[in-house]
């Protein structure tokens, strides 16, 4: 899910202007090259058939491929986007319509049983939560069994019909000279059957939209774009299989004082000058509560220091990030009289030149009248 995923065009060897017949062309090869009927028992092989068959999924849909090739892998988050098929099964489904008698009878038996699509849902995280883990209630809508006529999508009291055109089959043969083309029946959608009384309620769908409620439990480290999959939150499958899976997108509200990079907090905090010249204790704050930093006499303004394990942990990994805490010497704008006068009796230590001290409007216009009744 957070991997670094490869190029579907690199995936298919072919350029990005290729053309349809040319991307199918490609995906064919690869297929019956990594077909797990011919490598039995290697992984590496179904993992490559499962990538290609990702990539050619994208690829083969024009509104897929226009948000790919315009938003990359990140257009396809969510629903409606590149399909992760899990399974070898899934992919014999999916397309053994497209190429026939590739997937042999596999495809066939396959195509009767498919899992149910996935959905997405939307949860927001303050930083504590997301740094030490929380369960959460998220809402989202997913079909479900319409109740009026228990998911059949026939009205009560009819049947669904057997399919005229493909002979129930779902299947149809078509013939050009010597080439031979097995495809899903275009009256019945390779269901076999046909609804000739729909369902009210459900308008032959068999199932309804509702609004749903799950509980997620979100890992100690999460970070926004994460997604938790809850297995089988999804929609329900057409035609008896599995249902599918919900992901949940995480998004990170901002923290008042805190800034996170990865697995490290940042915190940025303002002392004073005679603090940074004479060093300090400070009180600071942490996710867990307060702490204290000891910053040394002479410290210099945008020094960071580290303060470990008050970081945040990865949820892919061991260990636990660091708080970064960064100094910044902060100058006042107005000060007191008598720190106006220590400040000058330092400069004169110093030997350093400063601003004389400001005289006031009136004392300012006397001085100058007095002068010019002198002239």
């Amino acid at each position: 899910m957070m991997a670094t995923q490869r190029d579907y065009y690199e995936i298919l060897g072919v350029e990005r202007t290729a053309a349809g017949k040319e991307i199918a062309a490609a995906y064919r090869k690869l297929a019956v090259k990594y077909h797990p009927d011919k490598n039995p028992g290697d992984e590496e092989a179904i993992a490559r058939f499962k990538e290609c068959s990702e990539a050619f999924e994208v690829l083969n849909d024009p509104d897929k491929r226009s948000r790919y090739d315009r938003f990359g892998h990140a257009g396809l988050n969510g629903r409606g986007g590149a399909a992760h098929f899990t399974d070898v099964e899934d992919i014999f489904s999916a397309f053994g319509d497209i190429f026939g008698d590739l997937f042999g009878a596999r495809a066939r038996s396959a195509r009767r049983v498919r899992k149910g699509r996935d959905v997405r849902c939307e949860v927001s995280l303050t930083l504590k939560e997301a740094a030490e883990g929380v369960h959460k209630t998220v809402q989202f809508q997913r079909h479900e069994t319409c109740k009026s006529c228990d998911g059949s999508g026939a009205a009560p009291g009819s049947k669904k019909q057997s399919c005229s055109y493909c002979g129930g089959r779902g299947q149809v043969i078509q013939q050009a000279g010597i080439v031979r083309m097995q495809t899903t029946c275009p009256a019945c959608h390779g269901e076999g059957v046909l609804i000739a009384t729909p369902c009210r309620a459900c308008r032959g769908v068999g199932a309804v939209l509702k609004k749903v409620e799950a509980e997620v439990d979100i890992p100690a480290g999460v970070d926004s774009g994460m997604q938790i999959r809850m297995t089988g939150q999804g929609e329900p499958s057409p035609n008896g299989g599995p249902p599918g899976d919900c992901y949940c997108v995480v998004s990170v509200l901002p923290h008042a004082l805190f800034e996170r990079e990865g697995q490290h907090l940042i915190c940025r905090i303002p002392i004073t000058y005679s603090q940074a010249v004479l060093g300090a204790k400070l009180e600071i704050p942490t996710l867990a509560g307060r702490s204290e930093l000891e910053v040394p006499p002479g410290t210099q303004s945008g020094e960071v220091f580290r303060i470990r394990g008050q970081g945040v942990p990865d949820p892919r990994a061991t260990g636990v990030g660091d708080l970064l805490v960064q100094v910044t010497i902060e100058v006042p704008k107005r000060v007191t009289v008598e720190e106006e006068e220590l400040l000058r009796q330092l400069a004169d230590l110093e030997h350093k030149n400063v601003a004389p001290a400001r005289k006031g409007f009136f004392d300012k216009v006397k001085e100058y009248f007095t002068q010019d009744e002198a002239d």
